[in-house]
């Protein structure tokens, strides 16, 4: 449930959706309802997705409070746990049941996991809302999965204390078997029906930290197996009898509509069942080619002739609209802090600096899909979503119905980094309406729609492009007197129910997270957001992709310009108000080798330290430039996320977001527009870093017993900086834009 302040902030019309949603809550099944596992023979601590709106339980808990929906135990003693989120590359998939295993104390070798659905009982405990976002899986579902875990074992306990007629509190349980007196003993599976008849329990005891089995250690992923073997279907991979795909022409600038269209070509390709025109995102039009398969589809969609209409839209140029930042980036606006600037004028030393960083493409490896099924009595989806609540209504809106005939299966995805979470529901509203319009033309069978990495590189959404300005006016010791900075850029939240939550006085929180943090700074923020036809929306570590950057490249600068080593600078900044800061980068600085170890020639150290997500990372790399372009040869990380659920999920998600941070720096890296048009159109001509670019990555995790905080993303901030730091030291110039250009 949604906690009153933040429904409050709320959208009225959102507010009113979560509410009805929140009206249709699922619940523990009827004790006597319990049903055998399909194909398993045997019964399940747990209930099937087909049940999602039982009778209310007994108890007072919430619906994801309740392990019935998120455990099912067979006979052999084979756990499934249910994700509440999408996995997409994260690892939740594994960690998530480890935290809930670990108060199960089941036997891990068993332990299996799959996906949830739009039903209330996978929404955020937090936010109230189905979300995969954030770097929030672990954070918000920590204590809930232990909880959930320890009812599940209660249960269990106290099913085998009945049959045994003995003292509960003479049980004990142990990697999936409950013992007892006299050496009694039974296996999960068998005593999981008996555990189905007990009431569930509102209060537990959670284990103490020192106790854990499971939980902080290095564990391969579930998921391993299948994806090293090609064997791991994702949302694409869909095929239910009858299927048909679908893909669509889209305009060529935002928002166009169509003039004329010849379809004739394409109804003769063999395989092509129809051609639609179809609605589209933000007001635009398109054609839906449906057929019995993507290469049919895809020959359909060659074979239009289309003529667009683009007259009633803004055409965005990319230099034009570097010049009109600039203008803005001159003028008053919104203040996100608004400290005195008088010291500017007579300070000592001074710095004015200009940062550009372009729009970004999110680029997965598994482009956008959705597979519709329409029935009579309502639609099942199947998708990998970030948002299943939000896109279930958004489908329900679209076709008609209410929210509860919605179902949405959340299928493995193939990346992500925040596209697939979308406030329009863009994709699957797409989808919805092309199922809906097949269907009135006789094809009732579902229907996948899927886009072309070219459809959404060149018509998806982006990170914003930014403009920072800074002047910074400090004294010979590197104390700041005052500092003045604007930021130009779109807002990701602007326009949409986001909005009363996250844009406050005109400014939208995306774009300022991470400024002047951790360190005291006199400064003076001015924000502007210009509204243009480009969408956007949040990218692997929001705001923090730029912010961080110009942070720890502006500190690093005023250390060498003061002569002070920009980690001893940092640290007397930091001082004693950010432990975690302190700690972070301290390991990073000692593991490297910082300050002591001898590079080779035309080698240098970068440092930089961020926090995000309410985690801290800091790198110290090292690196050069060869004929003329950057090399990042060695990183080393400094991690401080509170608890490590899983070591191996650190270290990856480390690995894979130094690699995504270094892709903003190579050459290519950035998306342009010209004549509304976005110029870029698949990986040979928007830059994503190759396994020859892949450095040296070592990863040190600051050790602590307090709960996990984000780990997804706050990877990515501080690499493009301290590389940066690197560059400047061999170069004399730090990099002010992105992706760098050193000549």
């Amino acid at each position: 449930m949604l906690s009153s302040t933040l429904s409050r902030d709320m959208p009225r019309a959102l507010q009113h959706l979560l509410a009805r949603e929140e009206q249709s809550d699922i619940a523990a099944l009827p004790r006597r309802s319990f049903l055998k596992l399909a194909g398993a023979g045997g019964l399940a601590l747990g209930l099937y997705p087909s049940l999602a709106h039982a009778q209310a339980p007994a108890t007072g808990l919430k619906p994801f409070e309740q392990p019935t929906a998120f455990v099912q135990i067979a006979p052999n003693g084979e756990v499934t746990v249910t994700l509440n989120r999408l996995e997409f590359g994260q690892g939740i998939q594994t960690a998530l049941p480890m935290i809930l295993a670990e108060e199960l104390d089941a036997d891990w070798s068993k332990v299996r996991s799959q996906h949830g659905s739009n039903n209330p009982a996978y929404a955020d405990p937090l936010w109230g809302m189905h979300l995969t976002g954030g770097s929030t899986a672990i954070k918000h579902s920590y204590t809930q999965y232990r909880e959930l875990g320890a009812r599940a074992r209660a249960m269990l306990l106290s099913a085998a204390a009945q049959q045994w007629n003995v003292d509960v509190k003479t049980l004990r349980t142990q990697a999936g078997m409950v013992l007892g007196p006299n050496g009694r003993k039974a296996s999960y599976g068998e005593l999981a029906e008996a555990a189905m008849r007990q009431p569930v329990p509102e209060k537990v005891t959670l284990k103490n930290p020192r106790d854990f089995r499971i939980i902080g250690k290095p564990t391969g992923r579930l998921d391993a197996k299948a994806k090293s073997s090609g064997q791991q279907n994702f949302g694409i991979d869909v095929r239910l009898p009858g299927q048909l795909t679908a893909i669509i022409a889209r305009p060529p600038v935002f928002g166009a509509k169509l003039a004329a269209v010849d379809d004739s070509a394409a109804r003769a390709v063999a395989g092509v069942k129809s051609v639609l025109r179809v609605p589209l995102d933000r007001g635009a039009e398109g054609v839906a080619v449906i057929a019995e398969g993507y290469w049919p589809a895809k020959l359909g969609r060659d074979a239009l002739k289309l003529q667009w209409d683009t007259s009633g839209v803004e055409k965005v140029d990319s230099e034009k609209q570097l010049a009109q930042y600039r203008a803005l980036a001159q003028q008053d606006g919104p203040r996100h802090f608004d400290a005195d600037l008088a010291p500017l004028a007579s300070a000592p030393l001074k710095i004015e600096a200009e940062f550009t960083f372009p729009y970004l493409a999110h680029a997965p490896m598994e482009p956008l899909n959705c597979t519709v099924q329409l029935s009579d009595n309502g639609a099942e989806l199947w998708v990998g979503s970030q948002m299943p609540g939000l896109d279930g209504m958004a489908a329900a809106r679209v076709l008609g119905l209410k929210p509860e005939q919605i179902k949405v299966n959340v299928q493995m995805a193939g990346g992500g980094f925040g596209r697939r979470a979308i406030p329009t529901s863009e994709y699957v509203v797409e989808a919805c309406g092309i199922a809906q319009a097949a269907r009135k033309v006789g094809l009732n069978v579902p229907v996948r729609t899927v886009w072309s990495r070219e459809d959404d590189i060149k018509g998806g959404y982006y990170r914003p492009m930014h403009l920072h300005r800074a002047r910074i006016g400090f004294d010979a010791q590197g104390q700041v007197l005052a500092w003045d900075h604007a930021i130009v850029g779109q807002s990701i939240v602007g326009g949409t129910f986001f909005e009363g939550m996250m844009v406050k006085n005109g400014v939208d929180a995306t774009a300022v997270e991470g400024m002047r943090a951790p360190y005291p700074l006199p400064m003076r923020l001015t924000v502007h957001h210009p509204k243009l036809n480009v969408p956007v929306l949040w990218w692997r570590s929001v705001g923090s992709t730029h912010t961080a950057y110009v942070m720890e490249t502006l500190i690093d600068e005023i250390a060498r310009a003061t002569k002070q080593d920009p980690v001893a600078y940092r640290l007397k900044l930091i001082g004693d108000k950010h432990p975690r800061h302190r700690a972070a980068l301290q390991l990073a600085v000692d593991k490297s080798g910082y300050g002591k170890k001898a590079l080779p020639q035309g080698h240098a150290w970068g440092v930089a330290v961020h926090e995000s997500f309410d985690s801290v990372v800091a790198y110290v790399v090292e690196a050069s430039v060869k004929d003329g372009q950057p090399v990042l040869h060695r990183v080393t990380a400094g991690v401080h996320c509170n608890l490590v659920i899983n070591p191996r999920t650190v270290e990856a998600q480390i690995q894979g977001a130094a690699l995504m941070g270094l892709a903003t720096c190579l050459p290519g890296a950035a998306i342009t527009l010209k004549d509304g048009e976005v110029q870029q159109s698949n990986f040979g001509d928007y830059a994503v870093p190759r396994i020859t670019d892949m450095p040296q990555i070592a990863v040190h995790v600051v050790p602590s017993a307090e709960p996990p905080t984000g780990m997804g993303e706050p990877g990515l901030p501080p690499l493009a900086p301290a590389f940066a730091n690197a560059i400047a030291r061999l170069t004399g110039k730090t990099p002010r834009e992105l992706p760098f250009k050193l000549a």
